[in-house]
């Protein structure tokens, strides 16, 4: 890697780190699988559009519950090849006034490519989402870090760990439940088509976003793609806004690379 790379990789990564101490954030994503983040960045000047739905397909205590939508910008930049960044924005509806008077989120991440630091290494990645602008409200603060390596035959293995704001992401009694595991595994299914892709990803934790989440993609064009997927979380008497519980969900996700 180039001296200057290593450089800006570091003055980015305190730039970052100083954002996670600074900002006092439901779901604001950087490039993900299909709930949790990916490894993968947005190219230098790349921009991507997503437009999640999220629809509760069950009742719980009787109740379906609002879905979720997430309207997110996301950009690459950095120009290098062995370390990236991107940064994002999200416009995020939790269906309950109270959480949406403030929807807009941030996120950020950086890090490394498969094969950047010595060949057959992993890919490594640090980075925030879920930035919120209120403060006791939205700013869940996530902070996490992960790997991930492509493997012949059996496709790519990621997993890495988190943790948010303490007071925010509680379970369903209001105790911490701040931290945890990250985990996937995705693959393109090029015996098929290279246009095909399936997912499966977790997120541990008793708060509204532990979840079990599968599914599949396919692209439509070299820029546009959609994901279908079914998500099953961890702990569903736990809100995800002022009212409701976490019911399992059908998401479909429209993502466009410009």
């Amino acid at each position: 890697m180039k001296k200057e790379e290593k450089s800006l990789a570091k003055l980015l990564l305190l730039t970052v780190m100083g954002l996670f101490m600074t900002i006092s954030v439901t779901k604001a994503t950087p490039s993900t699988i299909i709930w949790i983040p990916s490894v993968d960045f947005q190219g230098f000047k790349s921009w991507h559009l997503g437009i999640d739905n999220y629809v509760r397909m069950q009742k719980v205590s009787g109740v379906r519950g609002a879905g979720i939508f997430d309207l997110g910008l996301t950009t690459g930049i950095l120009p290098f090849k062995n370390v990236q960044a991107e940064v994002g924005v999200d416009y995020l509806s939790m269906g309950d006034n109270i959480y949406d008077d403030h929807p807009i989120y941030f996120n950020a991440k950086i890090g490394m490519p498969e094969g950047a630091m010595f060949e057959n290494s992993p890919a490594i990645a640090i980075g925030a989402y879920n930035f919120g602008l209120k403060t006791n409200l939205t700013n869940y603060n996530i902070i996490y870090g992960m790997i991930g390596k492509t493997l012949p035959v059996v496709g790519r293995l990621s997993v890495g760990y988190y943790t948010g704001h303490k007071k925010l992401l509680v379970d369903e009694v209001g105790a911490k439940a701040n931290s945890g595991i990250i985990a996937s595994w995705d693959r393109t299914m090029t015996e098929i088509s290279d246009k095909l892709w399936f997912a499966v990803d977790y997120q541990s934790g008793r708060n509204y976003l532990g979840a079990l989440n599968a599914g599949f993609s396919w692209s439509f064009s070299k820029n546009v793609s959609v994901i279908f997927a079914y998500d099953i979380y961890n702990n569903k008497k736990a809100f995800y806004n002022s009212v409701n519980t976490n019911a399992n969900t059908f998401t479909a996700q429209l993502d466009i690379n410009i």
